[in-house]
């Protein structure tokens, strides 16, 4: 069954191609539903759809398999067959497709929807495929294919956010089908861009144990008072002492939400520096939110200063520090962010913010937690801080060669990103666009 009358447009092809034209047919045609169930005969690993990293075991993915012991309903699979799941996400508004990249058979949880290629296509490529190609806003305006001819599936009674739709009746959805060369040119075009991607990404990762490390040799371990590696003009300036975080600094406090909560954000104005917001030594300023200055005046204690510390003491993200910029000095923080200032002759702010987000810092942070759950910190906490103080002198050395390998961890994690954005904006070229 094909549908010859749908329309759709294509604004980069390889040279070799550019005269044919991509049939549209029914997925049906050229994929076939996989719908064996577990052999108990057989090991099978027990795998789970993830929508960031795919196919992935459960042994790997939870650190344990979650599955109960009966699999009689798990569906059997193999590699390059392609896995469903119905639930819709921001990411994936018609639900998530993935192929089992793995070189392994495994089995999956009978939600599940499997579908498995036929000859003389390329699964790699439907890999590609069925990829989210836009911005999250523009997802619904630009599918891989008609979102209505999923819609006419979906069943009514299904629960919020399934679409409870049969592998038989999303095989009927239409797609669009270069011949098999074109489909082998554009995944191994699209699969070198991932080969760089992953090489900078593990290049990022590498900078960041390397820091990991630095910082346990930099600062003293647990009991100790000198740290392992000192640089050569402070090696016998004695050993270092220790004060409380409330002993040199002149603020430590935070702020609170306006009353009325997000209704009192606006696109512009005073910032308003949230938990999200502080990220681990750096600021993550994408969704900052601004506050009119009527409501700034009324939280003029909390203001912020440039070069102010800043600490998170509540929620999953308690312990992360960033410093105040040129970006949101002048702006506030909500009740979950803590302003710490320091006396500028005593401590050292970067020297403090990488302190408290190494290893030696984070335990302090961990140890006024009941029973390992990060629930939150107060004031007189934080001030009991023990913080090391080595010179001011020796501070900035240290801060400074910290804070160096941090740029060059940010200029990675940049390269990655606009890698990623390149990719995407290949794949919107490379693949049709419904009209």
């Amino acid at each position: 069954m094909k549908n010859e009358s749908k329309k759709y447009t294509l604004r980069m092809r390889f040279s070799e191609f550019m005269m044919e034209e991509w049939s549209i047919d029914c997925l049906c045609n050229i994929a076939l539903p996989v719908t064996k169930k577990d052999n108990r005969d057989s090991i099978n690993i027990v795998m789970t759809l993830s929508s960031e990293y795919g196919l992935v075991a459960q042994n790997d993915y939870f650190g344990k398999k979650i599955a109960g012991s009966d699999h009689e309903r798990y569906i059997q699979i193999q590699p390059n067959d392609f896995v469903y799941n119905d639930r819709t996400t921001l990411l994936y508004p018609y639900g998530t497709i993935k192929r089992n990249s793995l070189n392994i058979n495994g089995i999956v949880s009978p939600i599940y929807k499997c579908f498995r290629f036929k000859e003389k296509q390329y699964p790699v490529f439907w890999q590609y495929y069925f990829e989210p190609k836009t911005k999250k806003h523009e997802i619904n305006r630009r599918q891989f294919y008609d979102p209505d001819e999923l819609k006419k599936f979906i069943n009514e009674g299904a629960r919020v956010g399934r679409f409870n739709i049969s592998i038989n009746q999303f095989l009927q959805i239409f797609v669009f089908l270069p011949r098999l060369q074109e489909q082998q040119k554009i995944a191994d075009c699209l699969s070198s861009l991932d080969e760089l991607i992953d090489a900078h990404e593990q290049k990022c990762e590498a900078l960041k144990q390397h820091k990991k490390g630095l910082m346990q040799r930099l600062f003293p371990a647990e009991g100790e008072t000198t740290p392992r590696w000192r640089f050569p003009e402070f090696r016998d300036a004695g050993e270092w002492g220790f004060r409380s975080l409330g002993a040199m600094t002149t603020k430590i406090g935070s702020g609170v939400t306006p009353r009325g909560g997000d209704k009192n954000y606006l696109s512009a104005g005073i910032p308003f520096v949230r938990s999200q917001n502080v990220g681990w030594g750096t600021l993550l300023l994408n969704d900052i939110v601004f506050i009119s200055d009527k409501i700034h005046k009324t939280f003029l204690a909390t203001e912020l200063q440039f070069g102010d510390v800043l600490i998170n003491i509540t929620g999953a993200s308690i312990g992360r520090c960033a410093i105040v910029n040129s970006q949101i000095s002048g702006g506030n923080v909500n009740q979950h962010v803590c302003i710490i200032r320091v006396k500028k002759n005593e401590l050292i702010n970067s020297f403090l913010m990488q302190y408290l987000i190494s290893a030696q810092g984070q335990a302090q942070i961990d140890s006024f937690q009941a029973g390992g759950n990060r629930q939150g910190l107060n004031f007189a906490q934080v001030a009991s801080f023990s913080i090391p103080s080595p010179s001011p002198f020796e501070q900035q050395k240290i801060a400074d060669c910290l804070s160096s390998l941090d740029e060059r961890i940010e200029a990675q994690e940049a390269k990655t990103a606009a890698l990623r954005e390149h990719k995407k904006g290949l794949m919107q070229r490379l693949f049709p666009r419904c009209l």
